[in-house]
């Protein structure tokens, strides 16, 4: 209950655990989705016991995220796939498969729900998305248990300081960026105190504060005896704190060790993984103090001077009051209320930015700070409030942003935004055909699949891929129309160490080839190794 959250803001578990007793445990001699004669995984056998972490590392494709959803729930075995083996929740058992089982018992979804938290590699896909603010979100599943309004006011403010989201409770989550969107479905996750923890990909899109936020909340649940297991493709810093880890490859646990144990023995970890780049490792936005790291490629030098290919002149931005929410249910104490008609922040302020072809920036900055929102304004999906935007040295106000599309070509933060198609080669071909021959369009998707190694996955289901195939054929689409000016939104998200391998060359080609590069992230390392000029986005001005 909601009622026993402890000064931490830590739900206190109700009743005592035997630390010798798994919370929740599988074996799983296979698992295989429907109409899918090959097993996703095999020959797993996992236990999660009070008050440890559990990190279980493999690259894109190895089934991370299938046996993420299985343990939690989410891919309820029968209309999910064909399981054989077993699930246990704090001491029952359930088996499934074999001629003794037929048709096999089925997960309650509440019930598990109410014991095992999750937080899936999408983080929207948490959402209620019938929930006006952060605050009714948070609530949601206290509303469904019937807590008291009180007990739920105190946790939804309890949560929202734990996952440092106190000055965003009156906000519309769809306004959220990627970083504090993933907070909010870690506060989801854990508001209702589940007694074990799984989180896929949580440190992703998370800049530094929040990652060290998150970490600490991790600590503090382990320490009030939840089981917390952690699956990712990326070392980051804080999962060197786990006291086991296990590699999966090819849907089978392949290793196991402490971090220590594993880190000594060269070649147990899979090539796909990615390591630390620096103290503060992946996913992070801050470097260790060294020199500048030399970019791949040198900005073009044109004979004579030209116009920038982008270029940003005092633009600024504010969302529109309709865009606001006007009120919530969920009241804090001590909330402070704007006065009627008072005129919405400004997003964006007098930004200046001009980027030659040919030429790499990156945007960097803390959560929240509107790097997408810029990003946005590139292609014309956003219109500035004030100030100019020109593609080329032609100022596209008043441009239908589908022909500006045309000169910029945007990666969306998630690709769910960017897929709709039945296929990938499809996926990648949709609209060619409208700019370029039939024969051109074909070649042309053909070649932006193999450049991102996807010409293998052709015929396959956008949303069966997995999430780092899922960004690349996301790119793609974008790569196949050869825009002008390359807008990238967080790219590095999701991608394992091979898909990294495959952006740092698709957008190294294309700045050769005389695109101007403008890319958002996070994380400051990978800006420093990629672009020619790093500048940073905070309180709504860009910073050099």
């Amino acid at each position: 209950m909601a009622e026993a959250h402890n000064s931490e803001g830590i739900q206190d578990h109700g009743d005592a655990q035997d630390p010798a007793q798994p919370i929740l445990s599988a074996g799983i001699r296979t698992f295989t989705f429907p109409d899918d004669g090959v097993p996703v995984l095999r020959g797993i056998d996992l236990a999660f016991l009070p008050g440890t972490l559990t990190v279980v590392l493999g690259p894109s494709g190895s089934g991370k995220s299938t046996l993420g959803r299985l343990l939690a729930g989410w891919l309820p075995p029968g209309g999910g796939g064909t399981l054989h083996g077993f699930l246990e929740l704090a001491g029952t058992r359930l088996h499934f498969g074999g001629a003794d089982h037929p048709p096999g018992p089925r997960i309650n979804p509440s019930a598990w729900g109410r014991q095992v938290g999750f937080v899936p590699q999408d983080p929207a896909s948490v959402l209620s998305t019938v929930k006006a603010t952060v605050a009714e979100e948070l609530a949601f599943g206290l509303e469904n248990a019937a807590v008291g309004r009180a007990a739920m006011t105190a946790a939804v403010e309890q949560t929202a300081a734990l996952v440092g989201l106190t000055e965003l409770l009156e906000h519309n989550p769809v306004q959220l960026s990627g970083g504090q969107l993933r907070r909010l479905a870690i506060g989801c996750a854990v508001i209702a105190g589940p007694r074990i923890l799984i989180m896929d990909e949580p440190f992703a899109s998370l800049d530094s504060a929040g990652s060290a936020r998150l970490a600490g909340l991790v600590r503090k649940l382990v320490k009030r005896g939840t089981a917390v297991v952690i699956f990712s493709q990326v070392v980051d810093a804080p999962l060197l704190e786990a006291g086991t880890w296990l590699v999966l490859a090819e849907g089978s646990i392949r290793a196991g060790g402490t971090p220590a144990e594993l880190l000594a023995r060269p070649g147990m970890l899979p090539a796909g993984i990615r390591y630390p780049s620096g103290p503060s490792g992946p996913g992070q936005d801050e470097a260790p103090p060294t020199a500048p790291l030399k970019p791949h490629v040198q900005p073009r030098r044109q004979a004579t001077p030209a116009a920038p290919a982008l270029e940003l002149r005092e633009l600024s931005f504010s969302y529109g009051a309709g865009d606001r929410t006007p009120r919530r249910r969920i009241r804090r104490r001590g909330a402070a209320h704007e006065p009627q008609g008072t005129p919405p922040p400004e997003v964006l302020k007098g930004i200046s930015l001009a980027v030659h072809a040919g030429e790499i920036v990156a945007v960097t900055g803390p959560n929240g700070a509107g790097k997408s929102t810029l990003l946005r304004h590139l292609n014309g999906l956003l219109r500035p409030t004030s100030g100019q935007i020109l593609v080329g040295g032609v100022e596209i106000a008043g441009t239908p942003a589908g022909v500006v599309a045309q000169r910029v070509g945007l990666l969306f933060q998630q690709p769910r935004d960017q897929l709709f198609e039945r296929t990938a080669l499809r996926e990648v071909h949709f609209g060619l055909d409208q700019l370029y021959s039939s024969t051109e369009a074909g070649e042309r998707a053909s070649t932006a699949l193999e450049t991102v190694g996807l010409a293998g996955s052709a015929h396959g289901h956008p949303v069966e891929l997995p999430a780092s195939s899922q960004r690349l054929l996301a790119l793609a689409t974008v790569l196949a129309r050869n825009p002008s000016v390359l807008a990238l939104d967080e790219p590095t998200v999701a991608l394992d160490g091979n898909g990294l391998a495959r952006l740092d060359a698709a957008v190294g080609a294309a700045a050769e080839e005389g695109a101007a590069v403008v890319l958002v992230t996070h994380d400051l390392t990978y800006a420093r190794r990629m672009a020619h000029r790093v500048v940073t986005l905070e309180g709504g001005q860009l910073l050099p």
